[in-house]
């Protein structure tokens, strides 16, 4: 098959007074030494590299000719005039940037660090192979001190930090304490509302941040102050997020927390799931997984304590209960022993016990260096205590009769508000009806 491209004849210069060779006619043997190829160093010649008559011998890597041309072993650069050595650098293959050193031998290319035995050589470097000019700055300088803008002529000097007179603390503001618009009190929009009993504090600025809260007829904003003569409407889609909540009774056995779980105890939420669910339940409720979110106790209960557990997701349920101003009354059943002069008393602990300590305990302790709120404190039997609070601090009942020698060997809480642990099995919960209240 032909090629129908066309070809490019390269040929190589010749040197004056070297004579072509003659054209090759008939049968006629051409000269060896007239232009025979050899295969050029790195490789054998490309199947496309096609050479015309007395052409010169083929270039070497990096586009020099290769041995075999005119000139001797080094072609056209060979020794001799055209084909002798390179000049002017390193030989083939050194590095490149070695090339470039012949500058190093005139003056005005000399580094800068080349200087004078003295002269301070350590502010900056200037390399010749990357043309990369470095600074450094010795450790001992001394750095440049800021200067402030003087101040304006007669304008009053303001006093240094350790000149300022000391102003104390401010007085921490207490959320959503109240303010004063016009002489009329007001106070935020959440806390009304909890005040209320619409919703939790926390619950009102959800509303609020999507728009479900109205007062006097104008979508509310957040941290809003309002007066307690202001109207507060709800949207229906509040309402309607408000009724899909739940309230959980369970009967917490011992040895769970009522919160987060702590020191390898897990929280008594875990215990509410299908299989613990109370067959005598009346409420019309059906059980599902997004009942768990949000669901949080309303009151709690010590880790060796069992009875009646509140967990809701309703924040008006959760503040009745637990609020500062809550006044809901927690009824519980205490079996104790009295640590007496003769010994520890466990039976008939009710005829040991001194009348007057009885009384200590309905009203005159203090916990935290706070003063108990009266409480309702009679005998259930000769070694079991009836309490009824209404507050609940942390191991309250135990504190209290820790202060007049009683020791608390079992604890159970019967009822809370007007809801009672009743039938409830250990271990087992059921939802509040919706005609339950505490």
């Amino acid at each position: 098959m032909s090629d129908s491209k066309p070809r490019l004849t390269l040929r190589a210069p010749r040197p004056e007074g070297d004579k072509a060779a003659p054209p090759r006619s008939g049968g006629a043997a051409r000269p060896p030494s007239a232009g025979r190829r050899g295969p050029a160093p790195g490789g054998n010649r490309d199947a496309g590299d096609r050479r015309g008559p007395g052409a010169g011998p083929r270039s070497g890597p990096g586009g020099r000719p290769g041995p075999g041309g005119p000139g001797g072993p080094f072609g056209s650069r060979g020794p001799g005039g055209p084909g002798g050595p390179r000049t002017g650098g390193a030989p083939r293959g050194g590095p490149r940037d070695d090339r470039r050193d012949d500058r190093r031998d005139d003056p005005r290319g000399a580094r800068r660090d080349d200087r004078q035995d003295g002269a301070p050589q350590d502010d900056q470097r200037f390399s010749t192979r990357t043309g990369i000019r470095t600074y450094n700055v010795p450790a001992e300088r001394t750095p440049i001190p800021v200067k402030r803008p003087l101040p304006a002529p007669g304008a009053e000097r303001r006093p240094d930090r350790g000149e300022r007179p000391d102003r104390g603390e401010r007085p921490a503001r207490t959320e959503g304490a109240p303010r004063t618009e016009g002489g009329i009190e007001t106070v935020r929009l959440n806390k009304r509302m909890a005040e209320l009993r619409l919703c939790s504090r926390r619950e009102a600025d959800d509303w609020v941040e999507k728009g479900w809260v109205r007062v006097n007829g104008e979508v509310a904003e957040m941290g809003q102050q309002v007066k307690h003569s202001d109207r507060i409407e709800i949207a229906p889609e509040a309402l309607g997020q408000q009724e899909q909540q739940v309230t959980i009774l369970l009967h917490k056995p011992m040895g769970y927390v009522s919160g987060q779980a702590e020191d390898g105890h897990e929280p008594a939420v875990v215990l509410v799931q299908v299989a613990n669910h109370w067959h005598g339940d009346t409420a019309n409720i059906r059980f599902n997984h997004s009942q768990l979110r949000g669901l949080a106790p309303a009151g709690r209960l010590d880790i060796d304590s069992v009875g009646l557990l509140v967990l809701t997701q309703d924040g008006r349920v959760a503040r009745q209960l637990i609020g500062e101003d809550s006044d809901t009354e927690k009824e519980y059943l205490v079996r104790v022993t009295y640590a007496a002069v003769t010994g520890d008393v466990a039976l008939n602990v009710q005829a040991a016990f001194p009348p007057e300590k009885l009384e200590l305990l309905r009203h005159g302790l203090s916990l935290d260096g706070e003063p108990l709120r009266p409480a309702q404190v009679d005998w259930q039997n000769p070694e079991q205590l009836r309490f009824v609070l209404k507050e609940g601090k942390k191991r309250q009942i135990r504190r209290m009769c820790e202060q007049v020698g009683l020791k608390v060997v079992g604890l159970k809480r019967i009822r809370i508000g007007r809801v009672v642990l009743g039938q409830l099995p250990v271990g087992q919960w059921r939802y509040l009806t919706p005609g339950e209240q505490f």
